[in-house]
């Protein structure tokens, strides 16, 4: 690259930076720029979305219109179109000034990517700008009750029909499947091939007869995941994504998409509550520092980690981006990110002392701390457990010999 196209470049990046820094600051509603605060803050999209004021509405809409919530995706797709450069300078832009997230979904960070990757031109322009402007919502069917971490010796069977599949099983651990339009799902196709080869990879419309679900209460009182059962289910051959039988390269792919997705939890902030602000509040203050010097230090560890966190998930995103994809290192993110969660909502329970433990009532915000608490214990499970993400970092990137 010679110095003057270097120039260039940078002159455009910056051109962009202000354009969009000035765009955010006249179209991002006041409100969208505070602290999110727990699942209400949360937009999800889909066919019966709701938002918990116009203001989320208005956010995710102008975003959506300029393909902004998928910034990096082609304009074809519905996406912004912006390089990868611009797409960091956006979110970048956005920090700055606060800007919330306008669309939180699985479309955008699991099936948006494999479906780039492997779709059909057909099922790109079809699901895609869907997903752009929030108005399809899906969930994932991956685990079964007798196919977790194994997760290759899956029992839903998708037989050919000729112009369908007929499609039956159970599905567990479906997150939001009870409030989700569509479904990306596996399913067995080649009932004599070895496990790994028989496997497909189906899009499926919930509303599509003989689909049920139903919540499986956890032990914060909150059901987001649910058993989900196929009875007999229609589905069309166009929704068959990439080769029958090949279904199982699409569902790694994906899976590196959804540990790196869990592990960006490390250094989020656990429902809006900021550690070292609410032990000021909590514990008292000297000054602008937490008075507990112990308790200080604590925090400070924990953000230093957290900000250490941050910059080796920027590292691997920038180096995926420039075509290494993040392969075996979306492991070390999930695990890493979850441990940092727990950590992070273990501490502000030992902040809160007894109070941590309300359950209910408004001063508690319907007992969002403790629920939260309980909540990340499921952070090691779900995604591929600790244990299975500690054995493929030692295969796959530090090498480790076998047994």
């Amino acid at each position: 690259m010679t110095d003057a196209l270097a120039h260039d470049q940078t002159d455009d990046l910056a051109g962009f930076r202000r354009d969009a820094r000035r765009w955010l600051e006249e179209n991002c509603p006041p409100a969208m720029r505070t602290p999110s605060a727990g699942e209400a803050a949360i937009v999800w999209g889909g066919r019966n979305a709701q938002f918990g004021s116009e203001d989320q509405k208005i956010w995710m809409e102008r975003m959506a219109a300029r393909g902004w919530t998928v910034p990096t995706w082609p304009r074809e797709y519905g996406g912004g179109g912006l390089s990868k450069a611009e797409g960091k300078a956006l979110q970048q832009e956005m920090k700055a000034l606060g800007c919330r997230n306008p669309l939180y979904s699985f479309g955008i960070h699991m099936l948006g990517p494999a479906l780039l990757k492997y779709g059909n031109e057909t099922q790109k322009k079809k699901y895609l700008p869907e997903i752009v402007r929030g108005e399809i919502r899906w969930c994932q069917g991956y685990s079964e009750p007798g196919a977790g971490s194994d997760l290759a010796s899956l029992k839903t069977r998708a037989e050919d029909k000729g112009d369908h599949y007929l499609v039956n099983g159970q599905k567990v651990w479906t997150s939001y499947a009870d409030k989700s339009d569509w479904i990306f799902c596996l399913v067995r196709t080649d009932f004599d091939a070895p496990k790994h080869n028989g496997i497909s990879f189906l899009l499926i419309d919930m509303e599509s007869p003989g689909v049920s679900t139903k919540p499986i209460k956890l032990i914060s009182g909150r059901s987001p995941f649910c058993e989900t059962f196929f009875d007999d289910v229609k589905v069309p051959k166009e929704n068959l994504v990439g080769e029958a039988g090949r279904g199982w390269d699409i569902a790694k792919y994906l899976l590196t998409h959804e540990r790196e997705m869990i592990g960006g939890m490390g250094f989020g902030l656990a429902a809006g509550t900021d550690a070292a602000d609410f032990a000021k509040e909590t514990v008292g203050a000297d000054g602008d520092r937490v008075a507990d010097p112990i308790l200080r230090a604590e925090i400070a560890a924990l953000e230093i980690d957290a900000a250490a966190f941050a910059a080796t998930m920027e590292r691997i995103r920038d180096e995926a981006k420039a075509g290494q994809g993040t392969g075996a290192a979306s492991s070390m993110l999930k695990y890493y990110g979850t441990e940092l969660n727990k950590r992070r909502q273990e501490l502000l329970m030992r902040i809160a002392g007894a109070d941590g433990l309300e359950w209910e009532g408004e001063r508690s915000n319907d007992g969002a701390m403790p629920r939260s608490w309980l909540r990340s214990r499921a952070n090691s499970i779900e995604g591929g457990t600790s244990e299975i993400q500690l054995n493929i970092i030692a295969k796959r990137i530090l090498e480790l010999p076998g047994q």
